[in-house]
């Protein structure tokens, strides 16, 4: 089936997944994760992309973002894996792929589904059995929306900014929002749009999508299974 072209408009947050090849492992020690996070420094600065929640897995990572154009996220990408890639077969003396290929990612409606996002970014260590709790995670953005552990990476999204009148009370309106875990219906729609280069948002959203791009941002309904 042909891959659908990625939803992207300026300044609209992006949820993105990257995968290893075959699912595979592409993080192999602390120093790998520490190098990821700063080259994705300076290549989201170069690109002009601004980073609001992350997670590195063992075989996959995650972000949020905001894009400053449709084409920085595609620049700040390939130039973070090449260099990610390039060191990763110096350093581990391999040779070859170490990413699925394209990233996949969803358009993420702001006030609907910008923290849902962001949550299930931040707690795929969780789901994933990994720990209990996501401050229990190195890896991710969550000590750093949660808990104001320092980050020269992560930059707040207005929203984010609107939990509170500082950053104390910011951090606990956001720690508030993780008192529940995500439905699993969420949990579905996140990684079936991101996985299709789909929006994630609600009907009016959507719709003025379809209308401003001139075509479907959603799959398209599934056909109803007959009786057996």
């Amino acid at each position: 089936m042909p891959r659908h072209a990625r939803v992207i408009l300026a300044n609209v947050p992006i949820h993105l997944i990257q995968r290893g090849h075959n699912r595979q492992a592409c993080f192999f020690s602390d120093k790998d994760c520490d190098n990821y996070l700063a080259w994705l420094q300076t290549h989201a600065e170069e690109a002009e992309c601004t980073i609001h929640a992350y997670a590195l897995m063992c075989n996959h990572v995650h972000l949020l973002l905001s894009a400053s154009n449709p084409t920085a996220l595609a620049a700040m990408m390939k130039t973070q894996n090449q260099r990610y890639v390039r060191y990763i077969n110096k350093t581990y003396r391999r040779t070859g792929t170490l990413w699925e290929g394209r990233f996949r990612s969803c358009l993420t409606q702001e006030d609907t589904y910008f923290f849902t996002c962001q949550r299930y970014i931040e707690l795929n260590p969780v789901r994933a059995s990994i720990v209990a709790h996501p401050a229990d995670y190195r890896w991710s953005s969550y000590r750093a929306n949660a808990e104001g552990e320092p980050s020269s990476l992560v930059r707040p999204h207005p929203l984010y900014i609107a939990l509170g009148k500082d950053d104390a009370e910011r951090q606990e309106a956001y720690r508030g929002l993780f008192t529940d875990v995500l439905r699993p219906e969420l949990v579905e729609q996140i990684r079936r749009a991101t996985s299709g280069n789909y929006a994630l948002g609600n009907v009016q959203f959507i719709e003025q999508l379809n209308r401003t791009l001139g075509r479907a941002v959603t799959p398209g309904k599934r056909g109803r299974r007959p009786n057996p």
